[in-house]
C-alpha cells in the first residue's frame, strides 16, 4: 500500500447507465491520487475496471427482481459496508446512487473520522417510481444525507431541488460529468448547399422518460429524406416497433438494439436527437457532441440547458425551437417543433458543420481531465 490517502467509490453496480460511465471514467484518474477501493452493492459490471483497483462486491449476485430481497439485502449492506470501510481504513468515502449514498449517510454515524460526500446524479422529485417512493426519499434524503460532509451532483437544477424540496442542508457543489474526446471526431462536410439525406440518431433506455416516440413521431411530418437509427435496449421497445410499422416507417427507422460501439454508429450520423421528457445529466447527449455532431434536444431538466446554452434560460414558443450557443432546443413533446427543427437543418448545411464545430468546442469544456481537477479539489477541500 503507497502513502496516497484511502479513497472508496461504492454504487449499486458498474452497469451500463450514465452514473456508472462516470466512475469507470474518474476511476482512471483517481488511481494516480489515492489508493482505492470500488465498493458494489452487486456482481454486475459493464463498463472497463483499472486493474490497481481494489473490488469489493457485497452480494455476488446480480441485482434483484424480488420485493422481498430488496427489503433484506439494504439491511444486510449495512453492516458489510461499515466492516469493508474499516478494513481497507478508507479515509474519503464518495457514494454514486441513492442506496449508497443511504449507507454513507450510515457510515457517517458510525465513523465520524472518514469524510463521506454523496454524489447524486438524478432529478430527485422525478426519480421516484411511485408515491412510495416519493415519501421515503422525502424522510431519508433528509435524515441520512445531512450525516455526511458534502454532496455533489451533475446539474444546478439537482441541487436546488434537493435544497427545496427534500431537505438537504449540506455543502453542495456541481460537478458535470466528465466525456473522453475521441480520437476520431467527425470533420466538417462538404453539402455543396444541399443535404440529399439526413442521418438521425438517439442512444438511450427505450423507456417512457427518453420518449424516442417523439422523434417517431417528428419524422412522419417530415417530407424529406431522413434516416434515424436508435441505440439502445428497454421495456418499449415492442411498443416503439409497432409504431414504427403502423407509420410506414420501417424504411427509414432502425431500432438496431444495445451497441458497445455508439461512436461508431455517431461517427456516420449528421445529427444527435435527445428527445427525454427529463434528465440527470444527459451523457449520450454530450458524446454526441465529444465526437463532432450537431445536436437537437428538448429543454427538459436537467442538464440540456447547462450544457446547450450555458445555462440561460431561453423562452420556446410551442410548436418552434430555438438556435442556442451549442445546439437547438424545444420543448418537451413537441413533434411538431422537432420536426421543424430537423427540417431547418435539412435545408440549411452551414448549420449542420456550424454546431458541429460548436459541439466540439463546448465538449472539450467537460474533458476528463477539467472534470476529475474539480472532483479532486472539492474532494481535498
Amino acid at each position: 500500500m503507497s502513502n496516497k490517502p484511502n479513497l472508496s467509490i461504492s454504487s449499486i453496480a458498474i452497469g451500463a447507465g450514465g452514473a456508472e460511465k462516470v466512475i469507470s471514467l474518474l476511476l482512471k484518474k483517481l488511481i494516480s491520487d489515492y489508493n482505492v477501493t470500488l465498493i458494489l452493492l452487486y456482481n454486475e459490471i459493464h463498463f472497463p475496471i483499472p486493474e490497481e483497483i481494489n473490488v469489493v462486491i457485497l452480494n455476488k449476485n446480480g441485482i434483484p427482481r424480488s420485493f422481498l430481497s430488496k427489503v433484506v439485502d439494504p439491511i444486510k449492506f449495512i453492516f458489510k459496508y461499515q466492516v469493508t470501510l474499516k478494513k481497507n481504513n478508507i479515509s474519503y468515502a464518495i457514494a454514486f446512487l441513492p442506496l449508497p449514498c443511504f449507507l454513507n449517510g450510515l457510515a457517517a454515524t458510525f465513523n465520524p473520522k472518514i469524510t463521506t460526500i454523496i454524489s447524486e446524479r438524478g432529478f430527485p422529485s422525478d426519480n421516484t417510481t411511485s408515491k412510495l417512493s416519493f415519501y421515503i426519499a422525502r424522510l431519508f434524503y433528509p435524515l441520512l444525507y445531512n450525516r455526511c460532509d458534502k454532496l455533489f451532483s451533475n446539474s444546478v437544477y439537482i441541487n436546488k431541488d434537493l435544497k427545496e424540496n427534500f431537505g438537504v442542508k449540506i455543502p453542495m457543489k456541481v460537478i458535470y460529468n466528465p466525456v473522453e474526446i475521441p480520437q476520431n471526431i467527425i470533420k466538417p462536410k462538404k453539402y455543396n448547399n444541399k443535404v440529399h439525406q439526413l442521418k438521425i440518431i438517439n442512444v438511450g433506455t427505450l423507456n417512457v422518460r427518453k420518449n424516442q416516440s417523439l422523434i417517431i413521431n417528428a419524422i412522419k411530418k417530415i417530407d424529406k429524406t431522413i434516416q434515424l437509427t436508435i441505440l439502445g435496449e428497454g421495456p418499449l421497445k415492442s411498443e416503439l416497433t409497432d409504431l414504427v410499422n403502423d407509420l410506414n416507417l420501417s424504411d427509414r427507422i432502425f431500432l438496431e438494439g444495445p451497441k458497445l460501439n455508439v461512436n461508431d454508429y455517431l461517427f456516420v450520423s449528421d445529427c444527435f436527437v435527445l428527445s427525454s421528457r427529463t434528465e440527470g445529466f444527459p451523457n449520450a447527449l454530450l458524446e454526441a457532441m465529444a465526437i463532432g455532431l450537431p445536436t437537437i434536444s428538448t429543454n427538459c431538466l436537467s442538464g440540456p440547458l447547462e450544457l446547450i446554452n450555458e445555462n440561460e434560460k431561453c423562452f420556446i414558443a410551442n410548436g418552434e425551437f430555438f438556435l442556442a450557443k451549442y445546439g437547438i432546443l424545444i420543448n418537451n413533446d413537441d413533434d411538431m417543433a422537432l420536426a421543424k427543427a430537423i427540417t431547418y437543418l435539412y435545408e440549411n448545411p452551414n448549420e449542420l458543420i456550424r454546431y458541429g464545430q460548436l459541439s466540439l468546442t463546448r465538449a472539450k469544456e467537460y474533458s476528463l481531465d477539467n472534470i476529475y481537477n474539480q472532483l479532486n479539489k472539492f474532494v481535498q477541500n
